[in-house]
């Protein structure tokens, strides 16, 4: 007789499994189809960050005491060496005030500048300053100064140091040693006649003939090599890719001067220009020590009329409106060199 097998409890549980599962995965998608038919709620926004706490007056005052603190000392040194004078001899400058002959002195308001604007002896200095300046500083510091360090690029490192020992040698002298030092070069019996009469070429003394020139030459000759100094570094950072590049594209040497380096280095340049006119127009000592403004005044500059009026002729109001008048110069010049600057290449 054939008996049939009866299932173990382990064909039971599995079956008993089988149906669960297959309704808990209904019921669950029963659930999940009834859950995505709902709206489903907005984001929450985020919570605000909380305020800063408000600082109270006192406070504010206490940190921008705290901060200018250490700028404190150097303030008070410039107000009471640099814009003091500055403002007291504005003042002076409106006033007949004199070093001798006079018990006290009085408001006169525009009258200096109006004998100054009048007097053919400052426009004499006016044009000589500006001769002098334009020669020795814009034409003469800033051409040789270039001119040398982009020779000195391409020059061996012996003539690099022989170069730029002897040039920047001349820019540290003193300038009462450096003015003794071009007087002996130019005078009569000084060293450039002694060549020229040993190349049997006419002579003559320089410092009467030609004195402003003579002058402008020393200052480039003692200037020269804070030009040269800049530009060194301002030829330094000029990508090289960026030469080779034109050098491989066949641009000629000028080409490669005019139209990559020059204007790489504008702003230098500029820089450049700012600092010789503003230390040119003040120079005071390599004049007075070569010529003291003469013969007569042929080499007077504004910084040697302002001494000749204030301590020579004792007329102290008059020669600072002289003094206020150049520094209206250089504040001029300042501001058109900083004008080019501001603008970018």
């Amino acid at each position: 007789m054939t008996t049939t097998p009866h299932p173990g409890p382990g064909f039971a549980e599995d079956e008993d499994d089988g149906r669960d599962g297959q309704g808990g995965r209904g019921a669950r998608g029963g659930r999940d189809e009834r859950e995505r038919g709902r709206p489903t709620a907005p984001p929450r926004a985020p919570s605000p960050s909380p305020r800063p706490p408000h600082r109270t007056r006192p406070h504010r005052v206490r940190t921008a005491l705290t901060r200018a603190l250490p700028v404190a000392p150097a303030t008070v040194l410039l107000v009471l060496f640099l814009a003091g004078p500055i403002a007291y001899c504005a003042y002076i400058a409106f006033t007949d005030l004199q070093l001798t002959g006079q018990a006290s002195s009085s408001f006169v308001g525009l009258e200096n500048f109006r004998t100054a604007f009048g007097d053919d002896a400052f426009l004499n200095a006016v044009w000589l300053t500006l001769v002098f300046t334009v020669v020795s500083s814009l034409i003469g510091q800033n051409t040789l100064g270039l001119t040398l360090a982009l020779l000195m690029r391409r020059a061996s490192k012996p003539v690099r140091t022989v170069v730029g020992g002897i040039v920047v040698t001349a820019w540290v002298l003193p300038e009462v040693v450096a003015g003794f030092l071009l007087y002996a070069f130019f005078r009569r019996e000084g060293t450039l006649n002694a060549v020229l009469d040993w190349l049997h070429l006419p002579s003559q003394n320089w410092l009467y003939t030609l004195p402003v020139l003579a002058v402008s030459f020393a200052n480039v000759w003692r200037g020269t090599a804070f030009s040269m100094l800049v530009y060194s570094a301002a030829l330094g950072e000029i990508p090289q890719e960026v030469t080779e590049a034109a050098e491989v594209d066949g641009a000629s040497g000028r080409r490669r001067l005019w139209h990559i380096t020059l204007p790489m280095i504008r702003r230098s340049i500029g820089t450049n220009l700012m600092l010789n006119t503003l230390q040119t127009l003040s120079v005071f000592g390599l004049i007075w020590v070569m010529t003291r403004g003469g013969p007569g005044d042929r080499s007077q500059t504004l910084p040697l009329f302002m001494y000749e009026q204030a301590f020579q002729k004792s007329m102290i109001g008059y020669g600072t409106a002289v003094a206020l008048l150049l520094l209206v110069v250089g504040s001029l010049f300042s501001l058109v060199y900083l004008r080019l600057l501001r603008t970018e290449v």
